[in-house]
């Protein structure tokens, strides 16, 4: 039985039931439809937790869905779980495909920035400033094209910028 058809809450039931009536008026294909329907599914698996059960309808969605934004978004979810796993590399693979599809995604830019600012903190603590050093700037680089998209979002990501020289004046204007 599909995880839409199991929701127990009154949200969930109410968001499938709206989405199941939009998905019949709207003229789409079927496989669109079928897609929509493991997208759904997936994101409903990935909010209780249930990350493999997600990734499966994720794949399930990428393998049906056409629409290349559409596709962004299911390869920007599989980030997040491959990022709340730990698995970075994984996680950049999957936040660059998005990107590579949609570039205005400044959410993918953010998070591919945290991960590599992440990584330059745990080579900070490990004494390799130099390498530490590569990946602040990295991340700054993803920062600013995220906050160039969005202004008005990532304020810490601004501070941060802006407390390390790393800022470039037009980036917040």
């Amino acid at each position: 039985m599909p995880r839409s058809q199991r929701n127990d809450n009154f949200i969930d039931k109410t968001f499938t039931v709206m989405a199941d009536m939009i998905l019949k008026v709207l003229p789409t294909s079927n496989s669109a439809k079928e897609a929509f329907a493991y997208y759904r599914d997936g994101m409903s698996a990935q909010g209780d937790g249930e990350y493999a059960e997600a990734l499966a309808n994720y794949e399930e969605a990428l393998r049906l869905e056409e629409d290349i934004y559409d596709r962004s978004f299911i390869f920007y979810n599989m980030g997040l779980i491959y990022a709340s796993n730990g698995d970075h590399d994984k996680a950049l693979e999957y936040y660059h495909q998005a990107i590579e599809l949609s570039p205005r995604m400044p959410q993918a830019l953010n998070n591919i920035a945290v991960i590599y600012h992440y990584l330059g903190e745990q080579q900070q603590d490990n004494g390799n400033a130099e390498e530490a050093e590569r990946l602040f700037d990295i991340a700054a680089d993803y920062w600013q094209r995220a906050i160039r998209q969005a202004p008005n979002n990532y304020i810490e990501a601004q501070n941060w910028l802006k407390t390390t020289g790393r800022a470039k004046t037009d980036v917040f204007f």
